[in-house]
Protein backbone atom coordinates (compact mmCIF):
# COMPACT_ATOMS: atom_id res chain seq x y z
CA UNK A 1 0.00 0.00 0.00
CA UNK A 2 0.92 3.43 -1.24
CA UNK A 3 0.52 6.84 0.13
CA UNK A 4 -2.14 8.96 -1.02
CA UNK A 5 -2.02 10.61 -4.13
CA UNK A 6 -4.37 13.01 -5.43
CA UNK A 7 -6.63 11.62 -7.93
CA UNK A 8 -4.41 8.45 -8.20
CA UNK A 9 -6.20 5.06 -7.07
CA UNK A 10 -4.80 2.13 -5.01
CA UNK A 11 -6.26 0.09 -2.29
CA UNK A 12 -4.69 2.60 0.78
CA UNK A 13 -7.22 5.03 2.76
CA UNK A 14 -7.15 7.81 1.37
CA UNK A 15 -9.99 9.93 3.49
CA UNK A 16 -10.89 10.24 6.75
CA UNK A 17 -14.86 11.66 7.49
CA UNK A 18 -16.90 13.11 10.38
CA UNK A 19 -20.49 13.43 10.35
CA UNK A 20 -21.13 17.16 11.40
CA UNK A 21 -24.78 18.79 12.29
CA UNK A 22 -23.76 22.13 11.02
CA UNK A 23 -21.24 22.16 7.45
CA UNK A 24 -20.14 25.92 7.76
CA UNK A 25 -19.80 25.75 11.54
CA UNK A 26 -17.68 22.54 11.17
CA UNK A 27 -15.55 23.83 8.74
CA UNK A 28 -14.57 27.15 10.62
CA UNK A 29 -13.82 25.31 13.91
CA UNK A 30 -11.83 22.96 11.46
CA UNK A 31 -9.73 25.32 9.98
CA UNK A 32 -9.29 27.61 13.24
CA UNK A 33 -8.40 24.59 15.31
CA UNK A 34 -6.26 22.48 12.68
CA UNK A 35 -5.31 25.40 10.10
CA UNK A 36 -6.23 22.44 7.86
CA UNK A 37 -8.23 23.96 4.76
CA UNK A 38 -9.38 25.11 2.29
CA UNK A 39 -12.40 23.37 2.44
CA UNK A 40 -14.38 22.50 -0.96
CA UNK A 41 -17.99 22.45 -0.88
CA UNK A 42 -20.40 20.33 -2.60
CA UNK A 43 -24.58 21.58 -1.25
CA UNK A 44 -26.92 19.14 -1.76
CA UNK A 45 -25.97 16.11 -3.09
CA UNK A 46 -29.09 14.34 -3.47
CA UNK A 47 -29.03 10.73 -4.06
CA UNK A 48 -32.12 9.74 -5.73
CA UNK A 49 -31.69 5.60 -6.18
CA UNK A 50 -29.40 3.37 -3.74
CA UNK A 51 -29.51 0.35 -2.18
CA UNK A 52 -29.80 0.57 1.88
CA UNK A 53 -29.18 -2.65 3.96
CA UNK A 54 -30.00 -4.23 0.59
CA UNK A 55 -33.17 -2.61 0.15
CA UNK A 56 -33.99 0.22 -2.43
CA UNK A 57 -33.83 3.42 -0.89
CA UNK A 58 -33.48 6.98 -2.41
CA UNK A 59 -33.93 10.62 -1.63
CA UNK A 60 -30.64 10.67 0.66
CA UNK A 61 -29.88 14.58 0.83
CA UNK A 62 -26.53 15.61 1.87
CA UNK A 63 -23.52 18.01 2.12
CA UNK A 64 -19.63 17.40 1.78
CA UNK A 65 -16.51 19.70 2.46
CA UNK A 66 -13.50 18.43 1.57
CA UNK A 67 -10.06 19.46 2.50
CA UNK A 68 -6.08 17.88 2.71
CA UNK A 69 -4.42 17.38 4.80
CA UNK A 70 -1.17 16.34 3.67
CA UNK A 71 -1.36 13.09 1.98
CA UNK A 72 -5.20 12.25 3.67
CA UNK A 73 -8.36 14.37 3.08
CA UNK A 74 -10.24 15.50 5.65
CA UNK A 75 -14.69 14.94 4.55
CA UNK A 76 -17.24 16.72 6.87
CA UNK A 77 -20.63 16.13 6.24
CA UNK A 78 -23.93 16.90 7.04
CA UNK A 79 -27.09 14.74 6.31
CA UNK A 80 -30.02 16.99 5.71
CA UNK A 81 -33.07 14.98 5.61
CA UNK A 82 -33.92 12.17 7.68
CA UNK A 83 -33.78 9.48 5.89
CA UNK A 84 -32.41 5.70 7.15
CA UNK A 85 -28.92 5.90 5.80
CA UNK A 86 -25.17 4.95 6.81
CA UNK A 87 -24.66 8.02 8.41
CA UNK A 88 -27.72 7.87 10.83
CA UNK A 89 -26.56 3.96 11.93
CA UNK A 90 -23.90 5.29 13.73
CA UNK A 91 -24.14 8.92 14.18
CA UNK A 92 -27.72 10.84 15.85
CA UNK A 93 -29.44 13.45 14.25
CA UNK A 94 -28.14 16.54 16.30
CA UNK A 95 -24.61 14.57 16.90
CA UNK A 96 -21.30 14.85 15.52
CA UNK A 97 -18.31 12.40 15.46
CA UNK A 98 -16.08 10.79 13.39
CA UNK A 99 -17.88 8.14 10.64
CA UNK A 100 -15.56 6.81 7.93
CA UNK A 101 -12.52 5.92 6.23
CA UNK A 102 -12.71 6.32 2.43
CA UNK A 103 -10.48 3.93 0.11
CA UNK A 104 -10.44 4.93 -3.60
CA UNK A 105 -10.40 1.24 -5.52
CA UNK A 106 -8.37 0.85 -8.35
CA UNK A 107 -10.16 -2.71 -8.49
CA UNK A 108 -13.29 -1.92 -6.64
CA UNK A 109 -14.86 -5.49 -7.22
CA UNK A 110 -11.59 -6.86 -5.20
CA UNK A 111 -11.63 -4.37 -2.50
CA UNK A 112 -15.54 -4.89 -2.25
CA UNK A 113 -15.35 -8.97 -1.72
CA UNK A 114 -12.37 -8.32 0.51
CA UNK A 115 -14.44 -6.88 2.64
CA UNK A 116 -17.71 -8.82 2.48
CA UNK A 117 -15.55 -12.08 2.05
CA UNK A 118 -14.86 -11.21 5.70
CA UNK A 119 -18.35 -11.14 6.69
CA UNK A 120 -18.94 -7.00 6.79
CA UNK A 121 -22.14 -6.06 5.07
CA UNK A 122 -22.55 -3.23 3.37
CA UNK A 123 -24.87 -0.30 4.34
CA UNK A 124 -25.35 1.86 1.24
CA UNK A 125 -24.32 0.71 -2.66
CA UNK A 126 -25.08 3.07 -5.15
CA UNK A 127 -23.74 5.22 -8.03
CA UNK A 128 -22.82 8.09 -8.46
CA UNK A 129 -22.37 9.98 -11.72
CA UNK A 130 -22.19 6.19 -13.27
CA UNK A 131 -19.79 4.98 -11.01
CA UNK A 132 -19.89 3.13 -7.66
CA UNK A 133 -19.83 3.33 -4.13
CA UNK A 134 -19.75 1.62 -1.16
CA UNK A 135 -20.21 1.77 2.62
CA UNK A 136 -19.19 -1.52 4.25
CA UNK A 137 -20.26 -1.54 8.08
CA UNK A 138 -17.13 -2.71 9.79
CA UNK A 139 -18.15 -0.68 12.94
CA UNK A 140 -18.33 -3.63 14.77
CA UNK A 141 -14.61 -4.29 14.11
CA UNK A 142 -12.91 -1.11 14.12
CA UNK A 143 -15.35 1.54 15.39
CA UNK A 144 -16.36 2.99 12.12
CA UNK A 145 -17.36 2.04 8.09
CA UNK A 146 -15.29 2.01 5.56
CA UNK A 147 -16.77 4.02 2.05
CA UNK A 148 -15.42 2.44 -1.09
CA UNK A 149 -15.04 4.49 -4.07
CA UNK A 150 -14.89 3.48 -7.89
CA UNK A 151 -12.19 5.30 -9.09
CA UNK A 152 -13.24 7.79 -12.06
CA UNK A 153 -11.94 10.51 -13.98
CA UNK A 154 -14.63 12.99 -12.58
CA UNK A 155 -13.57 11.86 -9.05
CA UNK A 156 -9.86 12.17 -9.67
CA UNK A 157 -10.15 15.46 -10.77
CA UNK A 158 -12.36 17.14 -7.73
CA UNK A 159 -9.59 15.19 -5.70
CA UNK A 160 -6.58 16.83 -7.73
CA UNK A 161 -8.68 20.13 -6.94
CA UNK A 162 -8.98 19.96 -3.21
CA UNK A 163 -5.38 18.98 -2.99
CA UNK A 164 -4.03 21.84 -5.31
CA UNK A 165 -5.99 24.47 -3.53
CA UNK A 166 -4.10 23.07 -0.34
CA UNK A 167 -0.67 24.04 -2.11
CA UNK A 168 0.82 26.85 -0.41
CA UNK A 169 -2.68 28.01 1.73
CA UNK A 170 -2.53 30.68 3.69
CA UNK A 171 -4.39 29.50 6.21
CA UNK A 172 -6.75 32.57 5.79
CA UNK A 173 -7.82 33.26 2.13
CA UNK A 174 -11.06 31.25 1.51
CA UNK A 175 -10.78 29.51 3.77
CA UNK A 176 -14.66 27.61 3.02
CA UNK A 177 -14.81 27.57 -1.00
CA UNK A 178 -17.48 25.95 -3.44
CA UNK A 179 -16.39 22.62 -4.53
CA UNK A 180 -17.05 23.52 -8.34
CA UNK A 181 -17.47 26.46 -10.41
CA UNK A 182 -20.54 28.24 -10.17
Amino acid sequence: MSDFVPGVPGRHVMQVAWLVDDLHAACVRWTRTTGIGPFLTVPHVVLEEYRYRGKPAGGLDFSVAIAQWGGVQVELVQQHCNNPSAYRDTIAKGQGGFHHLAIYADDYDAAYAHYRDQGFAAAVDGTFGGFRFSYIDTSTAIGCMIELIEENPAQSDFFRRVAHAADGWDGETDPIRPGFPA
